[in-house]
């Protein structure tokens, strides 16, 4: 079905605390993806369903080996864990050196990430800069959520890492990948969204800001340590509800926009 990223332009914005938590209200029964090429933390944050480590032999590498020996067809399935709470994973590499060993897998890579049958994958890149070895699972995305803190510097790696991309992702155009923002600050922060809407309206670039993910240390240390139940009322797991529904919004809206466009064409 479908393919969701999240990322940030720099820092620590907490990619992988939000996708864990927008994994966890996602409607169905999504899968999260780590894919971040400085090394993923999801196999050294969490336990499979009888509390033992992850297998660090299943998941990116042991799907990107079987892509490379042309496995007829290759399902997602077959390399993905589930941990506590039932949450279905697909563990990343632990190195950056792991990432060269992928090579020019990631174009198909993207595909089997976008070709599960019934369910939505949301796919952790992590830090993004122009370039990077996961471009084609963000081109091949629905949507794209690009977390941020809203500070002088943030925001302007923001903007910079969003202009860059613009071709990449045809923004603008009907078959362009919409990119989404959410904001990283406190709850009561009300102004923030508009003021940040405002910039990248100014900037040009075609990019909507979705709202705030609230600021809650206590949820996401609950969450980093896999006691999300602790975060189900959360102010983080609420603002995220929201994230979610907007975030599907963009790619469903993408989709009918696509449609329109080949149906006119007939």
């Amino acid at each position: 079905m479908g393919l969701y990223v999240l990322a940030a332009a720099k820092g620590s914005p907490g990619v992988t605390t939000s996708a864990v938590v927008l994994s966890g209200i996602w409607p169905g029964e999504p899968i999260l993806a780590d894919l971040d090429p400085a090394g993923g933390d999801i196999a050294l944050r969490y336990r499979d369903t009888s509390g033992v480590p992850l297998d660090p032999n299943r998941g990116l590498l042991s799907l990107g080996a079987a892509v490379r020996r042309g496995a007829a067809e290759v399902q997602l399935s077959d390399h993905v864990q589930q941990i506590s709470g039932g949450l279905e994973v697909l563990t990343g590499v632990t190195s950056p050196d792991q990432v060269q060993g992928l090579g020019s897998t990631w174009q198909h890579l993207a595909k089997s990430l976008r070709s599960v049958p019934g369910r939505d994958v949301l796919a952790d890149c992590g830090r993004l800069a122009p370039g990077a070895v996961t471009m084609p699972v963000l081109q091949s995305a629905d949507a794209v959520l690009m977390l941020a803190r809203p500070t002088l510097e943030g925001l302007s790696h923001l903007r910079e890492l969003i202009r860059g991309l613009s071709e990449m992702l045809k923004l603008g155009g009907y078959d362009g990948v919409p990119v989404g923002v959410a904001l990283i600050t406190s709850y009561r922060d009300a102004r923030t969204a508009t003021d940040v809407q405002s910039i990248l309206d100014q900037a040009g670039l075609r990019t909507s800001v979705l709202g705030i993910l609230a600021e809650d240390d206590k949820a996401a240390a609950a969450i980093r340590t896999g006691d999300g139940r602790r975060a189900r009322q959360s102010l983080l797991t609420r603002s995220a509800a929201e994230i979610g529904e907007r975030l599907r919004r963009l790619g469903h809206d993408r989709a009918g926009a696509q449609t329109a466009v080949a149906q006119g064409s007939v």
